[in-house]
């Protein structure tokens, strides 16, 4: 299997796990989306060597994976990309700044150390609970609750059309791919000889389907709006979700677990 087949497994898998039943599943686009907005806020909001705060907001995506029925592995396997980039982003800090945060005698956490945990932990909380949002809503859910909060059509046309391009560009490619390798028995990846005829070629290609795919959107009747999605009403298990999640996290955010154990990185 090679990477462009890989790719597109991977993406129709995000598509399948969003076609799951369970209570996350089953809530309304909107109720999840304004949980997952306003849990980000809250844990962006913390201070940068507040690293102690941050610890009771992981309760909150960890509880919606096990409603949800999808395990946390499956978040850390499809964000195994990312990861690399934060740890590269915020390796910095422990060589820049050293300044003491906590002597232990035989350990000194410095605060670039401190810094970079906290950078770290708040990466991965925002991930993971944009993963949730995706994995139990789809694109089409996402968009809908998008257009409910009064996001500009054009904005959230963009997303969905982008997100549709995509898998799209991914099936052209590999067509392509499959032919070169076809006529290339033998070798390894597009020979760089072929690179400018390959790369012209999958964007003429791509960008004849983009146009094909917005023009069978349009004959179906789509004009930015998701009027389909205006069925799927809140009820009140949905209002209830989404007050006990805002609850718990401006909780949370407010209750400073470090003053509790003595203000010990404040």
């Amino acid at each position: 299997m090679n990477r462009i087949t890989s790719a597109m497994m991977e993406l129709m898998s995000m598509d399948e796990l969003s076609r799951d039943s369970s209570f996350v599943h089953a809530r309304n686009p909107l109720a999840k989306l304004i949980v997952t907005i306003i849990y980000i806020v809250a844990v962006l909001s913390f201070d940068i060597t507040n690293l102690t705060g941050l610890i009771p907001m992981v309760l909150i995506p960890v509880v919606l994976f096990s409603l949800s029925g999808i395990e946390i592995r499956v978040c850390f396997y499809k964000l195994r990309i990312i990861l690399p980039l934060i740890i590269f982003i915020g390796i910095w800090n422990p060589i820049l700044n050293r300044t003491s945060a906590l002597d232990l005698g035989l350990f000194v956490l410095t605060e670039g150390t401190l810094s970079f945990l906290t950078l770290l932990l708040k990466s991965l909380l925002a991930l993971m609970m944009s993963f949730i949002l995706v994995a139990t809503t789809g694109i089409d859910g996402i968009c809908a609750g998008l257009r409910r909060i009064h996001v500009p059509s054009i904005i959230v046309s963009l997303i969905l059309i982008t997100y549709r391009y995509i898998s799209l560009l991914l099936t052209e490619a590999e067509t392509l791919v499959t032919a070169y390798t076809l006529r290339a028995p033998g070798q390894k990846g597009v020979h760089v000889s072929a690179w400018g005829s390959f790369l012209g070629q999958l964007l003429l290609r791509s960008m004849d389907r983009a146009n094909e795919l917005y023009g069978s959107m349009r004959l179906r009747g789509f004009t930015g709006e998701f009027h389909y999605a205006d069925n799927d009403k809140i009820d009140g298990t949905d209002i209830l979700f989404t007050l006990i999640c805002l609850i718990v996290i401006v909780g949370f955010r407010i209750v400073n677990i470090s003053r509790l154990i003595g203000g010990i990185f404040i």
